[in-house]
């Protein structure tokens, strides 16, 4: 059964979990891990959330007796379609609040997702809709992450790492990695966000960088860079 709380957001029902907040990062960092391609494991979401394995395996006993997770035969961790829906309530929120705070406070890129991860939790359903109205509906947040609709289907489209780009193609850039806040900055001082179109170059020899055009400008890129940069050959 579920239930609205006094703040007007969507509560798990009567016998929910009480830590609110825990729970939602949790359903997040599984989310999150299944749709970069990579097996939710308990170890895996250990190392997300920066905490010890015995304590995730508690919590995730809790969430599957709520229905919000199951453990498949290979020991991966997969959300049912309940636990899918409230994880992607708490990405749209994180998401809208990333836009908010980069077009109208103007907090810079490589900030905004420290923040959001915070005030996702904070915000209620009534404010979520007026924030989004305010920015008039965005369908992406500042680092090209798909925002999920209040209601519908949602598609996490990842699309191919630069990494795999042929030489001499164009490279449209329509997804960042935003884990690092570091990494951001630099790109963005190479003018290099979604929307940015790359000429691709050779890989340098010996392991070396990939070199890339941006508007008349030739850079290296090291293999961690053109694993965050997700795009499209045009």
């Amino acid at each position: 059964m579920m239930a609205t709380t006094n703040d007007g957001r969507t509560g798990l029902g009567c016998c929910a979990i009480t830590h609110t907040e825990t729970v939602e990062d949790y359903l997040k960092t599984i989310f999150a891990l299944a749709t970069r391609g990579d097996a939710a494991t308990t170890s895996m979401v250990a190392g997300e959330l920066g905490v010890a394995a015995p304590t995730v395996s508690a919590m995730l006993k809790r969430l599957q007796a709520h229905d919000l997770v199951r453990r498949s035969s290979d020991h991966h961790i997969r959300l049912t379609e309940h636990g899918e829906r409230h994880a992607l309530a708490v990405v749209r929120r994180h998401r809208l609040v990333e836009v908010f705070l980069a077009e109208v406070l103007g907090v810079p890129w490589d900030e905004v997702h420290a923040e959001a991860e915070i005030l996702e939790h904070a915000i209620s359903d009534r404010l979520e809709a007026r924030i989004d109205a305010l920015l008039g509906h965005p369908t992406r947040d500042p680092h090209g992450d798909p925002i999920p609709p209040a209601s519908g289907p949602h598609v996490e489209d990842w699309a191919s790492p630069l990494a795999t780009a042929p030489a001499g193609s164009r490279f449209r850039v329509e997804r960042v990695g935003d884990r690092d806040g570091r990494v951001l900055r630099h790109l963005a001082e190479l003018g290099i966000r979604p929307g940015a179109v790359l000429v691709v170059g050779e890989w340098a020899p010996f392991g070396g960088p990939l070199w890339i055009d941006i508007d008349g400008r030739r850079h290296p890129l090291g293999s961690g860079l053109v694993q965050v940069l997700h795009g499209r050959t045009v």
